[in-house]
């Protein structure tokens, strides 16, 4: 018998009848935007997000990144590591697109000279504010130390993702993670890897394959999804 331990936006998190350690993460079929104001449902959006998260935390695997993923377990649900979970959402920028372009008026799709790191309060009854550091610190929501590692592996995750996805003609515009301790205080990726998260565009095109389909009414989010997990399925397996 498990135990629901947390709901969010588009996954839940169930406690693991193998480990006291593991959690079963499960992916909903639902879809929001613009901090929960726009909501719908998609029949089969939850497998697609599963299987194109576990691709990726399996291949961030090879490349040393520590993650909370343990194993697959079927087309919604992955078994992953139980970790306390840092509130803080780390995001990546490398091209100007949503609200960084409103927020100091930057054209859409500037690339920049390198990339933005910047940090968000995870708390969705204030809308996901920006944070700096300083008050991150202040505030005790993580150490200067959990930070630099949050930030260190971010930017190599930025490295190894712009590879994975320039391979399969898509241009990594930006996204968002979490990260989460476990017992020891080791720090882990936590959350999820894929077009709910992270901003994607086709580098011929400039067609968007992510959750800007549904937040803008641009496109068929199920069909942009697929479109990921197909070019992902044809390389880097």
């Amino acid at each position: 018998m498990t135990t629901l331990l947390y709901e969010g936006k588009a996954k839940k998190i169930f406690s693991s009848v193998e480990s006291p350690d593991c959690a079963t993460m499960y992916f909903k079929d639902d879809a929001t935007a613009f901090n929960n104001e726009k909501k719908s449902s998609f029949e089969g959006k939850g497998e697609l997000n599963c299987w194109i998260s576990q691709h990726m935390f399996q291949l961030l695997g090879h490349f040393h990144v520590p993650t909370h993923y343990v194993r697959g377990m079927d087309e919604r649900r992955l078994v992953v590591k139980l970790l306390e979970i840092i509130p803080i959402e780390v995001i990546c920028r490398n091209v100007a697109a949503g609200s960084f372009c409103k927020r100091y008026g930057i054209s859409h799709g500037k690339i920049f000279k390198s990339p933005i790191v910047e940090y968000c309060l995870k708390d969705d009854d204030f809308g996901d504010p920006l944070i700096n550091s300083d008050a991150v610190i202040v505030l005790g929501l993580a150490t200067r130390e959990d930070l630099k590692k949050m930030k260190d592996l971010t930017r190599k995750i930025n490295v190894i993702l712009h590879a994975v996805f320039r391979v399969v003609g898509l241009a990594l515009v930006d996204f968002k993670l979490e990260f989460g301790k476990d017992a020891e205080g080791n720090i882990y990726l936590a959350d999820e890897i894929c077009p709910d998260t992270v901003r994607l565009w086709d580098t011929d095109t400039g067609d968007s394959f992510d959750k800007d389909l549904y937040r803008y009414d641009t496109g068929d989010l199920l069909a942009g999804y697929k479109e990921v997990k197909r070019r992902l399925s044809h390389s880097w397996t």
